[in-house]
């Protein structure tokens, strides 16, 4: 069980950012321009949606956390009565969707499309124990495996993720988590300041990549001498890399489906040792699915109906790896 630790963060406070940058000194010296930026792209203008996902956040009622729990579910556990769980649930519906998770907060459950539970289930025993360690989550949606990694005694975790609907229910999150400890901005991995951290993690991000080599070796740059990696992503478990499909199970932003094999020369093409392949998973519907909190088609909608092992483009049905990797030193 976690008490809630550290001040709230809020939009409005100038120096809300000043936590992350203590925590980072190299970023210290541009705090005020990063702080600006990050302000910036989470403010109203340049998004259709932002107005309208700002006021949810702002009509959260305000509740007095009583404990906070870092589990399977993120849970917060607090007194309310039925009109503030309603204006509650209602609020955080209006940031629909919700990929990651779950969440449960003052008793409303908030059941993600994804069963992230069950991808950190087969991550946590091949990482162990986090004590200490500052931590970047490429990717990291809202925030879900950045508390899980605080549960584990990680020190630090900076989650980067460019969809700044993610951002905005990370700060609803902790509006009742209230931690200075887990970070989401709003930032492309290119964009990254220059920062070294103890662990990376890089969980379903590498087939959207271009140069999938070229991201490996940024991973390895953020990095600590004797630095962890954790890159899990689709795989082909059979044949050669699948490359250049118009749609990957629906989805038009898949630009490599690699072999396994394709995973551990990349890490070790990018520098890293102790390559090892730790998971290889198939994705059921039971883990990826449409709920009440992400009510657009899922992986059903992806499968081959008549072969659950093809997807609708007659391609492998999605399957899942994890490697780890260590930078020398």
């Amino acid at each position: 069980m976690h008490r809630a630790d550290g001040a709230r963060v809020t939009t409005s406070d100038s120096n809300a950012w000043t936590p992350l940058f203590d925590a980072l000194p190299d970023w210290r010296a541009s705090a005020a321009e990063l702080a600006a930026t990050f302000e910036t792209r989470l403010a109203d203008g340049g998004h259709g949606h932002l107005v309208r996902w700002r006021a949810a956040i702002e009509r959260l009622p305000a509740l007095v956390p009583e404990a906070v729990e870092f589990a399977d579910t993120v849970t917060v556990r607090g007194t309310i009565d039925e009109a503030g769980r309603l204006v509650l649930a209602e609020s955080l519906d209006a940031l629909h969707p919700w990929r990651k998770g779950p969440f449960e907060f003052f008793g409303v459950r908030i059941d993600t499309e994804w069963r992230s539970d069950w991808k950190w289930r087969r991550v946590a025993p091949h990482v162990g124990r986090l004590d200490g360690l500052r931590i970047l989550d490429v990717g990291c949606g809202n925030g879900y495996f950045g508390w899980r990694m605080l549960a584990a005694g990680a020190r630090l975790v900076v989650g980067i993720d460019p969809t700044h609907l993610y951002c905005m229910q990370h700060r609803a999150i902790n509006r009742y988590v209230r931690s200075t400890c887990n970070w989401v901005l709003p930032l492309r991995f290119e964009e990254l300041p220059r920062a070294l951290f103890d662990a990376v993690f890089s969980m379903g991000v590498i087939y959207h990549r271009r140069d999938p080599l070229e991201h490996v070796r940024h991973l390895f740059d953020c990095l600590t001498p004797g630095g962890r990696v954790v890159l899990e992503s689709l795989v082909v478990t059979g044949g050669p890399d699948l490359v250049g499909a118009e749609r990957y199970a629906r989805m038009r932003n898949v630009h490599v489906v690699p072999a396994v094999t394709s995973l551990t020369r990349w890490l070790r093409e990018a520098g890293f040792i102790d390559v090892a392949v730790v998971d290889v998973t198939r994705t059921t519907t039971g883990e990826q699915r449409s709920t009440p909190w992400m009510r657009f088609e899922s992986l059903a909608a992806a499968l081959d109906p008549a072969d659950p092992t093809r997807t609708v483009e007659g391609l492998p049905a999605p399957v899942r790896a994890i490697v780890l990797a260590r930078k020398p030193g």
